[in-house]
């Protein structure tokens, strides 16, 4: 099957080929048939690419389409390639995609036939561009696909465009990816100057020849890692997702869990041959993630919108993901994605349920008591919550705990610190539960009088992410437990710099005994404030106020970046355009046309000022050449 790879990312381009071409005249069942259809068949094409390449003994392999760039000696094909990081990253985006798309045919059915279609096209060509971020063979494929999801999320976030709050969003999510994108086009630059290449293979051989803490590598890693921090959203550049909230909860729920944001993860993983030789960038990746875990978490805690709450978790959690790629330990940042793509999907769906039988509403105070209606809804959204949070036995308990192992082993205050991260994600995660699915409803009597379970197309994809976020931490279980990891066995060809902290096994029992007994005591606390909650209306203060307005680094920004900028702009178009450059073409053109006026009088038809004229020619003439 791997020949047949190319398929993978056609067919979902071709759904946005017919769904887009055919929009104003599909009908909605068509469109909703093409669109989850076209991934869905993808999806079995990924999985028996996957069950290929898993086969003992594989080899990559790089399908090449035809010649893409060829300029002087450097060639960059149209290539794809196919090992154990591609095929893995192809299961998560086609299987979690095909469930958003099926969640999409119910969830936006009151759309019009042309809305309808023109989402799906949308939908449809943001897996394509996934795909071909994580298939290419190299650097420049890689950023098609990156910049093609870039646009994609901007069409989605702004998809109800009549909306002009949703399209600033769109533009925010836009302009802050472009900041990252520069950095990553910048490093491309930067490889084909040192290399002559910037496929994967060739680069990754030339790359040991540098040695280590070499400048250019040393300047490749960082270029690149703020491509990652922009797609990603890491401090400073993380403030676009929680905004992209704006689009429709699918697209929330695609964004989150299974392609944009974890393209920066995949990039770093793939370049796992540079960073290895770049502790002092790996160092920053240290940093960097491990301040926007405690940051994102510490915001969770006070939101009240159900879907900000799940925004700021996905930007904690991968600065998760990046604290593990900064370790070395690929496996379980990548170990992490996956978990987290079924857990998150779950969550981010399950808002979408609640949204929906809430008409709209989004404001987890004003809901409560919701599982007494929507018990699918409830017990799914509960197990999302068990496993970001961390409990034995589900897939984020053993994601989480490979990385804070790996940390400890790192650094034990880095290891604190993230520890206390995992325990406010704990809480704010039970707490956003507690308030919307416990306790006395207090929406209006118009809301509970509609409120409602979700139809089969809603509640089945939460129910296979909920086994998903069961099972899906089984592949990857503690040396501890004296089981393989299969996922480390899986990656470990394409992972080879890998570097791990192997823990003494008592000490490895003890901090795992010691995070599962302080996040349950989390849980417990978020119990007992918030399973009778009642909103008494009073705002709030002091540390609370911060959380609530997110550090004010939205502020922050606007102050120290976006008011200069403006009024930079403002000079620039009314004293250098207006002013400057302006009146000068636009002087040159009134001075022509002012003095072709006072010309044309000149040829006023009067034969005796034309006589007059010739004579004060002929005196002109005669004064210079008596001067000359």
């Amino acid at each position: 099957m791997i020949h047949l790879v190319w398929l993978v990312p056609f067919l979902p381009l071709l759904g946005f080929l017919i769904n887009g071409l055919g929009r104003k005249y599909l009908p909605k069942s068509l469109t909703g048939v093409v669109g989850s259809g076209s991934v869905l068949a993808a999806f079995v094409i990924s999985l028996l690419i996957f069950f290929e390449v898993r086969q003992p003994g594989f080899v990559p392999q790089v399908i090449t389409l035809f010649d893409f760039i060829s300029v002087g000696s450097l060639h960059i094909p149209f290539a794809f390639q196919v090992d154990q990081l591609s095929a893995l990253f192809l299961l998560i985006i086609t299987g979690v995609g095909s469930l958003i798309h099926i969640y999409s045919t119910s969830y936006m059915h009151e759309e019009s036939n042309e809305g309808f279609a023109r989402y799906f096209a949308y939908l449809n060509l943001f897996v394509f561009s996934m795909l071909i971020l994580v298939l290419g063979a190299n650097y420049v494929m890689m950023f098609i696909g990156w910049e093609g999801v870039g646009l994609c999320s901007y069409l989605l976030i702004g998809f109800w465009f009549k909306n002009i709050n949703f399209n600033k969003a769109a533009n925010k999510a836009f302009i802050m990816n472009r900041i990252g994108d520069l950095g990553f086009l910048l490093g491309i630059f930067l490889m084909i100057q040192q290399f002559g290449s910037v496929t994967f293979s060739e680069v990754f051989a030339q790359v040991p020849g540098l040695g280590e803490q070499n400048v250019i590598l040393f300047g490749i890693a960082m270029l690149l890692f703020i491509g990652a921090m922009g797609k990603s959203a890491q401090v400073p550049l993380y403030t676009w997702l929680p905004d992209a909230m704006a689009g429709p909860t699918p697209v929330s729920a695609l964004i989150h869990a299974a392609t944009m944001v974890t393209a920066g993860i995949y990039m770093v993983a793939r370049s796992n041959v540079i960073y290895s030789l770049a502790p002092y960038i790996q160092a920053i990746i240290v940093v960097v993630g491990l301040v926007t875990a405690l940051l994102a978490a510490s915001i969770a805690l006070k939101q009240n919108d159900i879907k900000k709450v799940l925004a700021y978790s996905t930007v904690s959690q991968l600065g998760y993901m990046f604290l593990a790629l900064g370790t070395g330990a690929y496996t379980a940042a990548v170990f992490h994605v996956m978990t987290h793509a079924f857990f998150k999907a779950l969550l981010f769906l399950g808002s979408g349920s609640v949204i929906h039988a809430m008409g709209g509403e989004q404001d987890i105070r004003k809901m409560g008591g919701l599982k007494k209606w929507m018990p699918v809804t409830n017990i799914t959204f509960l197990i999302g919550c068990l496993a970001i949070a961390g409990i034995p036995g589900l897939s984020g308990f053993f994601s989480k705990d490979e990385i804070l192992a790996n940390a400890f082993g790192y650094s034990k205050v880095i290891y604190a610190l993230a520890l206390i991260g995992a325990l406010m994600t704990a809480f704010y995660m039970f707490r956003l539960y507690y308030i919307t699915f416990s306790g006395k409803f207090r929406g209006t009597h118009e809301q509970e009088h509609h409120l409602h379970e979700s139809p089969a197309a809603i509640t089945l994809p939460l129910i296979i992410l909920a086994v998903l976020s069961v099972i899906g931490g089984y592949v990857g279980l503690p040396a501890v437990f004296g089981a393989p990891h299969l996922l480390h066995e899986y990656l470990s060809p394409v992972l080879v710099s890998e570097h791990t902290h192997h823990l003494d096994h008592a000490l490895e029992w003890g901090l795992m005994g010691l995070s599962t007994a302080l996040v349950i005591v989390m849980i417990f606390i978020a119990r007992s404030k918030f399973s009778n909650y009642t909103d008494n209306g009073a705002e709030s203060t002091g540390l609370a106020k911060v959380l609530e307005n997110k550090w004010y680094v939205d502020e922050l920004y606007d102050a120290i970046i976006v008011k200069p900028l403006m009024v930079l702009s403002r000079f620039f178009q009314e004293g250098i355009e207006r002013s400057g450059i302006d009146a000068l073409v636009n002087g040159v053109g009134r001075g022509v046309k002012w003095g072709g006026g006072r010309i044309r009088l000149l040829q006023n038809g009067q034969v005796g000022f034309y006589i007059f004229a010739m004579v004060i020619g002929m005196i002109v003439l005669f004064v210079i050449s008596l001067f000359l």
